[in-house]
């Protein structure tokens, strides 16, 4: 009789917690079986940043499109507008999105975008303005930035001194990674114009360092510390804490090698994969969204106990603190992922 109990408390637990799964919360949002996960949104295309003002959410989408998630996480498509046609091929596409500090008032923002000119593929760098529908180029801020299928980089933000940083991978063109006189394989510095700073670390140059694969994320701590992270070449993929002027050693070293005068990753994943995309740093931990490694990935600010958050989402392209808690995008519709019936996905993570 005391074992029937058991058996019936057990199953009205079990009803419960399937009830509760199924149910929107105050918000509106879906919990997640994921203990803290919460569905935002869905049915994104290939997204790849996320930016937030003012309860607003704004993702790029390769295809040249911005997904504005309002505060009752309904979806609206903008098109993105720009003077040289965005071309999503390969993994280029409508990548890096920052939105000006002052967007509120000024409505601009930033972008890094493919595009295709005399048979090369490239990338740009430019300013946009929003009317409301529409994202128009106002400015370009770079252009010719070397492309390919593979290895565009991508990734925009503002510092801590105001300046933009923009990641650009080595256009499958290892050597240009080396040279200082390439914009491939670095990440770069500019104002928000699209002039070069006096106090880059190389005179007339954009270059704040070399020797980059494809990097994809950046974060500042709290001490204004700048970490990156960058695909590795099928494994050794890495964090690094990035110092203006410094060489990161690709392809001349990978992993834990070292040579003189240039520098070894902060942390790297070994025989692992993670690709990482996206990155922030919060509350003294480093939060990487890992591509074939499917998951959110946790690191300490001194490089230990790397450790997954979820693994469950697939894919994940972009993290990002939103009012103190993290939201990640997956991306399982870029071709290379399983996608399921309602992805791609916005999440919102609740620790």
């Amino acid at each position: 009789m005391r074992r029937l109990g058991w058996m019936c408390l057990l199953l009205l637990a079990a009803c419960q917690t399937n009830e509760d799964r199924s149910q929107p919360d105050e918000e509106g949002e879906v919990p997640n079986s994921n203990r803290g996960m919460i569905e935002v949104a869905s049915e994104l295309e290939a997204p790849w940043d996320i930016e937030e003002d003012d309860e607003l959410i704004y993702i790029s989408e390769r295809e040249g499109t911005i997904a504005r998630v309002s505060s009752d996480n309904q979806i609206q498509r903008q098109p993105v507008v720009t003077d040289k046609e965005i071309s999503q091929i390969g993994e280029g596409g409508l990548l890096g999105l920052k939105l000006d500090p002052d967007f509120e008032n000024n409505q601009l923002a930033y972008a890094y975008h493919t595009y295709e000119e005399a048979g090369e593929i490239k990338n740009r760098v430019v300013q946009l303005k929003y009317n409301g529908e529409e994202w128009h180029e106002e400015l370009s801020l770079l252009d010719d930035i070397p492309g390919s299928n593979f290895h565009n980089g991508g990734r925009i933000e503002i510092g801590p001194d105001q300046y933009l940083y923009v990641t650009t991978g080595d256009a499958q063109d290892e050597s240009l990674a080396q040279d200082e006189d390439s914009l491939a394989g670095k990440i770069l510095r500019m104002d928000m114009e699209g002039k070069i700073p006096e106090d880059n670390p190389f005179e007339n140059s954009y270059v704040y360092s070399y020797g980059h694969r494809n990097p994809q994320g950046m974060d500042w701590d709290q001490d204004e510390n700048l970490y990156a992270a960058e695909h590795g070449p099928t494994n050794h993929d890495e964090i690094n804490k990035i110092e203006a002027g410094h060489n990161y050693g690709w392809p001349e070293i990978v992993g834990d090698e070292s040579r003189n005068g240039m520098e070894t990753p902060f942390y790297q994943t070994g025989n692992s994969t993670w690709a990482p995309s996206g990155l922030v740093v919060t509350n003294e931990h480093i939060y990487a969204a890992a591509l074939r490694g499917e998951g959110l990935m946790k690191l300490d600010l001194d490089g230990d106990n790397p450790e997954p958050v979820t693994e469950d989402f697939g894919r994940i392209r972009d993290v990002e603190v939103i009012n103190e808690e993290l939201y990640f995008i997956t991306n399982n519709t870029d071709g290379r992922g399983n996608p399921g019936e309602e992805d791609d996905k916005l999440m919102r993570y609740k620790p």
